[in-house]
């Protein structure tokens, strides 16, 4: 009788909890060696690293109450991920990149090149109606009870796909099925045929709570960000050059960017090290998909927040942050950079 096999554990690197702490206040990423360290160089921080030390046991504890007690407006969208919610010219350039002898070339004709230095692509990615329904259940479980997490250090107001059990049925479909094989043929060097894991959450910027966000990079080798919507002005994306792991933070202002405006349903795709931000919202309100794509036959070689070889910690929860303790099996290492 066969057995099944055990999921794989994926783990943290320990600088989640002593660097890239982003302080809003100075729009900075500042680095946690000791309290004499702390308050010499930036002030207290003691509460942000306290925060992420809490972090894993307090989200499956979100996840579990939501699991037992919310009750969604669109009980549909926990069902899998059907190719009927994802635009037709999402479907067709997933299609073409899985199939034998597509390349770079081909794929190109099917989407939309922002930069070609950059290497930023664009293309729709869910149907109208699909986003709306996402948006619909989205707000209800803003407007509900139940608790809440952070999407990230950087925004306040959003949600955890993970801790909404959105997930599985969601991302992790998309993920294997669509963008493994568009991935794969955009960005070979960065890890884009052998993504694992990922980390995914919806921000919300409105006015009276976050306008903008300050230039940083993606813990991912990849990201798809997607509008859903509302009706909104400003909020464009920008870009600069890679981050530079010599650099211990993302500079607060970049040399002549790219500025990218948002449309509604389609996706903006990048490597993580883009360095990036969104300006200040205009009117209306912004919702945004970011999926963080990680492959961790790339970061268990160097984590790309400490760029050094990561210091794992086990993590329960979910993907953690996409590092294993052993590499993924028939990884061709040439491919990789």
């Amino acid at each position: 009788m066969a057995t099944a096999r055990a999921p794989r554990r994926f783990c943290r690197c320990a600088c989640f909890c002593t660097e890239n702490l982003y302080v809003a206040r100075y729009r900075l990423h500042v680095r946690f060696q000791g309290e004499q360290q702390l308050l010499r160089d930036y002030g207290r921080l003691e509460q942000e690293v306290e925060r992420r030390q809490r972090l894993g046991q307090e989200s499956a504890a979100r996840k579990a109450l939501i699991s037992s007690s919310y009750h969604p407006a669109r009980p549909d969208l926990y069902n899998t991920l059907q190719d009927e919610a994802l635009a037709p010219e999402f479907l067709a350039a997933a299609e073409y990149s899985a199939s034998p002898g597509a390349d770079l070339e081909g794929l190109l004709q099917r989407l939309e090149m922002v930069s070609g230095e950059k290497r930023i692509y664009r293309l729709p990615v869910f149907t109208a109606p699909f986003c709306r329904a996402l948006l619909e259940e989205l707000e209800h479980f803003e407007q509900s009870d139940m608790p809440k997490g952070r999407p990230n250090t950087m925004n306040n107001y959003g949600v955890l796909l993970h801790e909404l059990g959105l997930d599985e049925p969601l991302v992790t479909p998309l993920r294997e099925r669509f963008l493994q094989p568009l991935m794969a043929l955009l960005y070979p060097d960065c890890g884009g045929g052998w993504l694992d894991s990922h980390r995914a959450f919806v921000v919300k910027y409105a006015l009276g709570q976050d306008r903008e966000l300050g230039c940083h990079y993606d813990n991912a080798e990849l990201t798809l960000n997607v509008a859903l919507g509302k009706t909104f002005t400003g909020g464009a994306l920008y870009f600069g050059g890679l981050f530079q792991p010599s650099c211990l933070q993302a500079p607060s202002a970049l040399a002549r960017p790219l500025e990218v405006e948002h449309v509604v349903g389609q996706g903006i795709l990048h490597r993580g090290g883009q360095l990036h931000g969104a300006r200040p919202l205009g009117t209306g309100e912004r919702w945004n998909l970011v999926i963080w794509l990680r492959a961790s036959a790339v970061r268990n070689r160097l984590c790309p927040m400490c760029c050094r070889k990561p210091d794992l910690v086990d993590d329960d929860e979910g993907f953690g942050d996409g590092f294993t303790r052993e590499e993924p099996t028939a990884v061709d290492v040439c491919m990789l950079t």
